[in-house]
């Protein structure tokens, strides 16, 4: 859970400094691109999880 909120963090600090120093942001200009971005973390986080819960199972 930490991480997450870690990793949510660092992107709006990433957001925040590409906004206060006038750089292009490091994602896709359309919303289409920018969920196809959220919808890879979703997907591979999701596999992790599955994936080590099977791991604990086993």
């Amino acid at each position: 859970m930490i991480s997450a909120l870690i990793g949510l963090g660092l992107g709006f600090l990433i957001g925040v400094g590409c906004r206060w120093f006038d750089l292009p942001l490091p994602a896709p200009p359309r919303i289409v691109g920018a969920l196809l971005v959220v919808f890879m973390t979703v997907g591979f986080a999701g596999t992790d999880l599955v994936l080590s819960r099977l791991a604990s199972a086993a």
